[in-house]
């Protein structure tokens, strides 16, 4: 359950760790680059307490999002950090010559831990979160002679000097975190890759070699150190308590605050606790019923190579036709991000056909006609075929037809082109031999739609222009170089063409209309 401003109901534990997250809460505010900008400024110093005009100096060096703020808004921003726990308010000696000046600098802020800690992820998320991090295995070798070292330490008679025993066990946890950290970041971008389906030849192929030389190398060295290294801990683990006892009764650091005020809570560097040893043996070993961090990455690598067959195999669909389409639909999907309302419906019309409700599916009975505005809940019902009913799809089963011939609809229809083509080119012949003497022959039916096709494509083709007397034409031509025939317009004031066929006459007023090979030189004029 939750109680007022969102906050839940429970114990103390649960409280704190409600006004913990709350530190992350302006990573996803409206105005996150300005905070972000706003927490930089304060994670550039060490226990410092900045005013608001000192803020507003800062974000003004800089070229970023904060530094168009003016000191109200910064203010209110200030304030919303310290509701949310970045920031915390300040104790300072105000000196100011104005009142107004007072009342901007009498609030003054400082880093909090939890909000240093959130702006440091961010930043390194910020910085490095696509990037493919080198797994450190030249450290695994590393703690691998530092465990055999402190367990030689522990082992010797009078028992390990406690300063060396701490410097080794501090050294050995920085080069573990460094280590399994960095193969936690590589993994996960290495799935990102694989995660892909729409890698082309060329990223297939260097993401292969990636695949089996580099992961391989990984995983062969880890199978290797990590027998020795569970030995070394095996060897270790009965000594580790007195040796720990004895670490922090020679330096205790901040321990010994926690045991003066026992509402404080002290992080102690990583290898002081028990709890930091269990941890890094359950890393190389299976303990309680759980697979080690080892078997993990053996898994890991298992399903990396999965995927790059999955990968593999897309690509020989996409040599057979069947190509991804995630390109193109991230094309869509950056149109439908720029275009308006309007446009956005158009381009869902265009692209997957949503047009107003329809009873798409099965086809209804044709008898019955549904309008569109009936909605589903009261419209007739529709008879579901069986093999849609039971398996989702209306694909047929058993064996494959044999592929239709269609070698004589082919034949067919090429015998057609060519009588097509022919009477084309007959016709052609005909208003070539008739050109000039239009109104004395009789066109057939199909020189006539020749000579009419070629007079409207050289009537749009014309340029219009007005001389000191009439209207010209300029450009009236139209010509088919396969029949080898050319017509010529021009505008004649006074006289007419008469083009006279088997399906009627036609007269042109003020028109006068040639016909000529377009291998000939000489063009025959042709009036009535």
């Amino acid at each position: 359950m939750e109680g007022k401003a969102g906050k839940p109901h429970g114990d103390g534990t649960d409280a704190e760790a409600w006004q913990r997250l709350t530190a992350y809460a302006y990573l996803s505010a409206p105005e996150r680059l300005e905070y972000v900008a706003v927490m930089r400024v304060f994670c550039g110093t060490l226990l410092a307490d900045l005013s608001v005009p000192d803020v507003l100096a800062k974000l003004a060096a800089g070229d970023g999002p904060g530094a168009a703020l003016d000191a109200d808004t910064l203010t209110r921003r200030l304030e919303e950090l310290v509701r949310w726990g970045n920031l915390l308010r300040s104790t300072h000696t105000v000196k100011a010559t104005s009142i107004a000046e007072y009342q901007r600098s009498r609030s003054r802020y400082q880093l909090s831990k939890p909000g240093e800690r959130v702006q440091r992820d961010a930043d390194e998320v910020l910085a490095g979160a696509d990037a493919a991090r080198e797994v450190s295995s030249e450290l695994l070798a590393l703690v691998d002679r530092g465990l055999r070292e402190i367990a030689a330490l522990a082992g010797a008679p009078g028992g390990a000097d406690p300063r060396q025993a701490l410097e080794r066990i501090s050294t050995l946890f920085v080069q573990f975190a460094e280590f399994a950290e960095s193969v936690r970041d590589f993994y996960a971008y290495l799935g990102q890759v694989l995660a892909r389906y729409d890698l082309d030849s060329a990223e297939y192929q260097g993401f292969k070699e990636l695949l089996l030389d580099y992961v391989e190398a990984i995983t062969e060295d880890v199978s290797f150190r990590a027998p020795r290294i569970a030995a070394h801990l095996d060897a270790l683990w009965p000594h580790l308590p007195a040796l720990l006892a004895r670490i922090d009764t020679h330096a205790a650091g901040l321990g010994a605050l926690a045991d003066g005020l026992p509402e404080t809570r002290v992080q102690r560097s990583r290898g002081r606790d028990l709890a930091d040893w269990e941890g890094l043996r359950e890393w190389f070993t299976d303990t309680a019923g759980h697979s080690s961090q080892v078997d993990q990455l053996r898994d890991a690598t298992l399903r990396a190579l999965q995927s790059l067959l999955a990968n593999a195999k897309r690509m020989l669909r996409s040599a057979s036709g069947e190509m991804s389409r995630r390109k193109d639909l991230l094309r869509l999907a950056a149109w439908f991000d720029a275009a308006g309302p309007e446009e956005a419906h158009d381009l869902a019309v265009a692209a997957f056909g949503l047009y107003g409700a329809r009873h798409l599916g099965v086809a209804p009975d044709p008898d019955r006609a549904v309008p569109a505005y009936v909605s589903w809940w009261n419209g007739p019902v529709v008879d579901v075929p069986v093999a849609l009913r039971e398996r989702g799809s209306r694909a047929p089963r058993g064996r494959s037809a044999a592929a239709e011939d269609h070698s004589a609809q082919k034949s067919r229809l090429m015998e057609q082109a060519q009588q097509q083509a022919a009477a084309r080119q007959a016709a052609a012949d005909e208003l070539r031999s008739v050109s000039g003497r239009f109104d004395q022959v009789r066109l057939g039916a199909a020189a006539m739609r020749l000579l009419l096709e070629l007079l409207t494509t050289a009537l749009g083709n014309a340029q219009l222009h007005r001389d000191a007397h009439d209207f010209l034409l300029d450009g009236a031509q139209a010509r088919d170089e396969d029949l080898g025939i050319r017509l010529t317009a021009w505008r004649t004031p006074g006289r007419s063409t008469v083009l006279r066929s088997v399906d009627g006459d036609l007269i042109a007023d003020d028109l006068a209309v040639a016909v000529e090979s377009t291998a000939a030189s000489a063009v025959t004029e042709a009036s009535a």
